[in-house]
């Protein structure tokens, strides 16, 4: 007897590999995407962009299972992305911040989570077959171009960044700042 799809959302789900994680992880920040694209309408730069990764991350999602969809030009046009982003932010974001502001703001440091939570999973595939390193470069990048996403929509709105100093880990003094003492 045929199996009634509409009791199977995903036909991977009873495996055992990583890889299943992974495939959820990523599904779940595409799904956070469309989010964010939903509540920053009005923010042409990030429209633009998130309807340009939307796509990418699920290519991304399927590199591990099937055919490498991540390319070195999709590497670059996520840095070119970072490097926009920073060219706004960069006065903001040499620390950590508070995750909030927005709304729209709060739901890319959602999807900055996800995508953290994706190289995480991405990792543990890793320790069951070999990963490709333009995988793991992508991930990366795509969690810290949705961290200075968040923060020019913050920015792009005049809400204030709120740093977060850490009581657990000691602030590093920056080589300037010594040799300017």
């Amino acid at each position: 007897m045929k199996k009634d799809m509409r009791y199977l959302c995903y036909p991977f789900m009873r495996e055992k590999a990583s890889t299943v994680d992974f495939e959820i992880r990523t599904d779940s920040l595409t799904t956070r995407i469309g989010e964010a694209l939903a509540i920053t309408k009005e923010v042409e730069a990030i429209q633009r962009d998130l309807q340009i990764l939307q796509p990418k991350i699920y290519h991304l999602n399927g590199s591990v299972r099937g055919k490498l969809a991540i390319q070195e030009e999709d590497i670059i046009e996520l840095s070119d992305m970072y490097d926009y982003y920073v060219n706004f932010t960069k006065d903001k974001i040499g620390n950590f911040v508070l995750p909030q502001g927005t709304h729209a703001a709060t739901v890319l440091h959602v999807c900055r989570s996800e995508a953290k939570k994706s190289v995480r999973a991405l990792h543990k595939v890793s320790l069951e077959q070999d990963v490709p390193e333009i995988l793991f470069n992508y991930t990366h990048l795509l969690a810290n171009v949705l961290f200075t996403m968040a923060v020019y929509v913050n920015q792009y709105y005049g809400v204030e960044e709120v740093p977060f100093v850490s009581k657990s880990y000691p602030t590093k003094t920056k080589k300037k700042e010594v040799a300017n003492k």
